[in-house]
């Protein structure tokens, strides 16, 4: 598939290479390991639900394309957030992206308990989804990678390419934009 490329990566990402010389990158592995979280942060950059396989494999292609370039500077995660980044902005802009609206009440009828679990998270995830709409680009992305996948600051700033100091007052910019944004769904329907 792709040419392999060396550079720092946990023991279980490294294959041997053929060659005396440092462990190399597959892209079977940097697939197989991170899949998870380019579906979680696509979604998380505004991808719809309906399109996240589409543009999940976008990323891929570039991650295909562009392996053999990455040059270790930086986390790998880093580096695909980056790719990830640049294709949900891409994915935002084109004019063909379905619109789903959630409603906000559930429809007439007796559902089982667990099918209100189901509809109550799914409201829930397309309020955050709304909200983080609302965003500019660069305080959802750090707010993205600190708050929902839990990345340490330092890693923030450098995905984002930011100072640290820039990175925190994104991220306070960003947590007030959500708090007001939760209240004024709590006022208007009750949503939480």
């Amino acid at each position: 598939m792709g040419a392999p490329v060396s550079f720092p990566m946990p023991p279980s990402s490294l294959a041997p290479s053929p060659m005396a010389g440092p462990p190399v990158l597959r892209f079977q592995q940097v697939y197989a390991e991170s899949a998870p979280f380019v579906w979680r942060t696509l979604r998380r950059l505004g991808v719809r639900e309906a399109d996240l396989e589409d543009v999940s494999q976008e990323v891929f292609v570039v991650v295909h394309r562009r392996l053999a370039d990455f040059d270790g500077s930086s986390a790998v995660r880093t580096w695909l957030f980056g790719i990830c980044r640049r294709v949900a902005a891409d994915y935002r802009k084109r004019a063909h992206i379905r619109r789903e609206t959630a409603v906000s009440e559930l429809p007439d009828g007796a559902q089982p308990p667990e099918q209100v679990e189901v509809v109550a998270r799914r409201q829930a995830r397309a309020l955050l989804d709304r909200i983080l709409d609302g965003l500019d680009e660069d305080k959802r992305a750090v707010f993205v990678l600190f708050e929902l996948e839990q990345w340490p600051m330092s890693e923030v700033a450098e995905a984002v390419g930011c100072p640290l100091q820039t990175a925190y007052a994104r991220l306070y910019a960003g947590r007030q934009y959500v708090q007001q944004a939760v209240a004024r769904a709590r006022a208007e329907g009750g949503e939480t």
